[in-house]
């Protein structure tokens, strides 16, 4: 499985997160992925987004290396004409190409769909854009969060407005664009046709919200910021410290599994409350439902607690640190490393985690 992709060759003329993070997936199953960089700008502009920590002396970033895993880079000026004609060569044989131009940009390089079906009619061109096809508008992920309701979402009535800790948009995009691609190359099967795959951080971040977005479109309800809680599930988000000084939350989602929650937690008494006894109840009555359920967490070991309940079939966990994740042997086992040609070392983990057998 790792090599299903071998000998497919892809051109990746994108940068930052959605459309390289694109590009990995193919690197990652075996295809021949070569990254166009900017040669005057210094490359990709995220190996200049170094943390504080790291040498502002070295070639690449963490960041970068998030998504430029077994990569072959090659440094153009498009306005060289020599320097462009390496690209359309490299086109020539390429099945898939990626893209994340600015609007107008890619026509006036060259780069665009229409320019490279005439050098290789059965290419594959895949392309994000920020707000779709009509809009001239830059994109950043922060921009597309605010203005597709995940802030007006995320966070608490304190704390107002916060983005994801991750640049989700840009993840979420490359996943549509994924599938696309994916069914563009079914199509080609079948047809001997190419495709322009495209899609938007835009529409890809709004198509995203889910259930939120019908809570909204069919029940009229505006969701507020309330952290970590579920709108229609309860205890589910709720915080709990155990006498360890751990945090614990629930994702208690049925009957069943608050029984068995209250039995665990020798509570039985809230089972047959009728404040408690549906999850309807239960989410009018959360608050109320937390405090009662706080003082059991507090003499309760971690360890203990969570055997227990992972024993019952109760969905909990313990909220872990970067370290924490990345001590475990499941974790580990999805990290890549990689020697640069200068010598140093990329780490990154594995976005391709799916079986196929």
């Amino acid at each position: 499985m790792d090599l299903f992709f071998k000998d497919l060759k892809v051109v990746e003329l994108a940068n930052v997160l959605a459309g390289p993070a694109v590009g990995m997936f193919f690197s990652e199953l075996g295809a021949d992925v070569v990254k166009i960089e900017n040669k005057l700008t210094g490359g990709d502009v995220t190996r200049s987004w170094k943390l504080s920590c790291e040498d502002p002396a070295a070639e690449i970033s963490a960041y970068y290396a998030s998504v430029n895993w077994n990569k072959k880079s090659v440094f153009i000026d498009m306005n060289i004409s020599e320097e462009k004609q390496q690209v359309y060569e490299l086109l020539k044989n390429a099945e898939i190409v990626i893209s994340n131009y600015k609007l107008g940009d890619d026509t006036k390089l060259g780069m665009d769909y229409e320019s490279i079906k005439k050098i290789n009619p059965a290419i594959i061109y895949a392309s994000i854009t920020g707000f779709g096809a009509a809009i001239k508008r830059t994109a950043y992920d922060l921009v597309l969060q605010a203005e597709t309701g995940f802030m007006h979402m995320n966070g608490t009535p304190e704390s107002g407005p916060v983005k994801m800790p991750v640049a989700l948009i840009d993840l979420l995009a490359a996943h549509q664009l994924k599938e696309g691609i994916l069914i563009a190359m079914i199509k080609k099967l079948k047809t001997g046709e190419g495709s322009h795959v495209s899609v938007s951080l835009y529409d890809s971040a709004v198509a995203s919200l889910a259930n939120q977005a019908s809570n909204w479109l069919m029940a009229g309800a505006d969701p507020q910021p309330i952290g970590s809680l579920h709108p229609n599930i309860a205890p589910y988000g709720e915080l709990f410290t155990t006498a360890d000084q751990k945090k614990m939350v629930l994702a208690v989602g049925n009957n069943k599994q608050f029984e068995q929650l209250c039995t665990i937690l020798n509570c039985t008494a809230l089972i047959t409350d009728q404040k408690f006894s549906t999850n309807t109840s239960r989410v009018k009555n959360r608050a109320e439902l937390h405090a009662l359920l706080l003082p059991f967490f507090q003499h309760s070991d971690s360890k203990t607690l969570m055997e227990q309940l992972i024993k019952k079939d109760v969905p909990a966990g313990i909220i872990q640190s970067l370290k924490e994740v990345f001590e475990n042997e499941s974790a580990k086992k999805l990290i890549h490393t990689q020697k640069n040609e200068n010598g140093s070392l990329s780490v990154n983990v594995r976005t391709a985690v799916f079986d196929l057998k």
